[in-house]
Parts: structure tokens; C-alpha cells; sequence
């Protein structure tokens, strides 16, 4: 099980090799708070944190088998990013419909990339069929006990950067890893997951007290990132009793938080990782001077994000 213990030592694993991404003031509707802006890693988004915590807690044996991981790209780019720096093999299960910058970068850190039908085929099976064929450790994108202590590294820098507990956490949320350790980083932080219309699954899950299903005809959304059909056990545990209420947001919410990062903040956020500013901005979730924001990624498709910028 993950622990804030584990979280910490994620933390020191990170910031031995990664400085700490900035926290910057921002004014929220006539409140001043704080974006800690995940956009800048070296990847563009927080998954590096993860990535890294699980694959340098591999044993020797494991990394020379190599990893396999799913996912529609930040988390893709993290794992290839901490395998070229140790060596480790990995494999990459994207959907066909990634972002190309995504599949791009993954690509470009060495990974092998399998890509796969979205909607259609379980990436998941995908995976487990390439791991029964050539061995390997799967990394999961948010239901890894190590992934969870890792992207948890984010809150235990919050709070040196604070110079205190933070009062709660606002965070982007597809399969709840990223809230999960937030949840163990910052023990006394209300933590508010934010994710898009209809794959609302952390949300649902928490109102529920178990695992719920994206419906078959859910609606799309502009936030490839945080499509995840299902949370899973382990992340609902650690959310239950410590996670407010989810909350959902549009996409023209979610592109009025990519404007106002980019008009305020210079700062360059993809769709997935604007959620968390778009329920802010909109109102969704209580701001206060001890509020941070997180914005968790910037792989941002070109075409599309300058359509977005240029709209009113």
C-alpha cells in the first residue's frame, strides 16, 4: 500500500534529479492563490514524478525484464523518459487517436510504442497480452502503489514552497492517481478532483462507495488525458474519507482556463491539464489564499490549442 512515507521518499527521489516546478501566484476571482504549474517538467506534465518513483524502485531483475505501461500520452512520456535515463526498456500502449505531438515524444525517448482501437479494445488487455508474450512490469498510469507515492512528490514540495500545509488542492483527475497522492502528501489539505463531463469515474465512484463504469455513449471531451473508463480499488480507498465531492467541467470551461493560463500566466496547458483551473475559474470549488491549482500538463496539439487561444 502506498504511504506518506513512501510519498516523501518519492519526493527526495525527485528532487534529486528534477528542480522543483514553480508555484505562482494567481488572482482567482478577486482571490489570490497558487498554480503549481506541472507544465514545465521536462515532459511537459507531472506523470514523470510517477515514472520515475516506480522504475527506480525496480529491482535489477525487474528493469532488465523492461516496463510496459498504457496511456494516452503524459504518462507514456514519463515512463520513456525514466526508462532512457536507466536503461530500462519500455513499451507504450496509446490509443490510435493520441495526440501526435504525444505519440511523437514518446517515440523520440526511445520507447516502442503499440497503439490500439479507442473506443473498442481494453488497452489493459493489450497490455497484459504483451507482458504474457515477452515478460515485463506493467506500470500502471494511476492504480501503481509506487505512481501513487510519486505524483504524491507534488504535494511535499507544495508545502517547502509555501512554507506550509497547503488548505486544499485542486487537481485534474482521470484515474485518481495524482489525487490519491496528493491525499498522502498533504494529510491535512482538502483535496478536490476535478474532471470532464460524463468520465466524471473518481467523482462517481467516491458518491457511489465503488468502482463505476464511463457509459458506453459518453460524450466526448476535448480532455484525451482523463479518459480512463474506470477508476480502480486502490485509488478509490485512498480517496474515500479524504477527497471532497468531485466535480465536473465543460469543454468551454476547460478552454477559458487554457486562455486565462495563457494570457496570465504565460504558460502553455493542455485540455486535460487546464481542469482543475477551469473549476476554479468557474466557480466549482472554494478558492482561499491557502488554495493550489494544479495544472498537470502542456502537450498541447498545436493546431488545436491555437484555434482555442485565438476564440473569444
Amino acid at each position: 500500500m502506498p504511504t506518506t512515507d513512501g510519498v516523501r521518499a518519492a519526493a527526495e527521489a525527485v528532487a534529486a534529479i528534477l528542480p522543483p516546478t514553480p508555484l505562482l501566484p494567481v488572482n482567482i476571482n478577486g482571490v489570490q492563490a497558487w498554480v503549481k504549474a506541472e507544465v514545465l517538467q521536462p515532459i511537459g506534465a507531472f506523470k514523470i514524478r510517477g515514472a520515475w518513483w516506480r522504475l527506480v524502485s525496480m529491482t535489477p531483475e525487474e528493469r532488465a525484464g523492461g516496463v510496459v505501461a498504457v496511456s494516452s500520452g503524459n504518462h507514456a512520456q514519463g515512463v520513456a523518459w525514466a526508462g532512457q535515463r536507466l536503461g530500462i526498456r519500455a513499451t507504450i500502449v496509446m490509443p490510435h487517436d493520441a495526440p501526435e505531438v504525444k505519440l511523437a515524444n514518446t517515440k523520440a525517448l526511445g520507447a516502442e510504442v503499440v497503439l490500439y482501437q479507442r473506443p473498442g479494445e481494453d488497452r489493459d488487455a493489450v497490455a497484459a497480452n504483451l507482458i504474457a508474450e515477452r515478460g515485463g512490469t506493467l506500470v500502471h498510469a494511476f492504480g501503481d502503489p509506487w505512481v501513487i507515492e510519486g505524483q504524491g512528490s507534488a504535494a511535499i514540495e507544495i508545502a517547502a514552497q509555501l512554507g506550509r500545509a497547503p488548505s486544499r488542492i485542486v487537481a485534474c483527475c482521470g484515474g485518481g492517481g495524482l489525487a490519491a497522492g496528493l491525499a498522502l502528501g498533504a494529510p491535512t489539505a482538502n483535496i478536490h478532483p476535478v474532471e470532464p463531463v460524463g468520465w466524471d469515474m473518481v467523482g462517481q465512484a467516491l458518491a457511489a462507495g465503488e468502482l463505476v463504469h464511463a457509459a458506453p455513449d459518453a460524450p466526448k471531451t476535448i480532455c484525451d488525458a482523463l479518459q480512463p473508463n474506470v477508476t480502480k480499488q486502490l485509488n478509490l480507498g485512498l480517496l474515500q474519507g479524504r477527497a471532497e465531492p468531485g466535480v465536473t467541467v465543460t469543454d468551454d470551461e476547460v478552454r477559458t482556463a487554457q486562455r486565462f493560463a495563457f494570457n496570465t500566466l504565460r504558460l502553455v496547458v493542455e485540455p486535460g491539464g487546464a481542469a482543475a483551473l477551469a473549476a476554479a475559474l468557474a466557480g466549482k470549488v472554494p478558492v482561499d489564499e491557502g488554495t493550489v491549482i494544479m495544472l498537470t500538463g502542456g502537450n498541447a496539439d498545436p493546431a488545436a490549442y491555437a484555434a482555442t487561444i485565438a476564440s473569444h
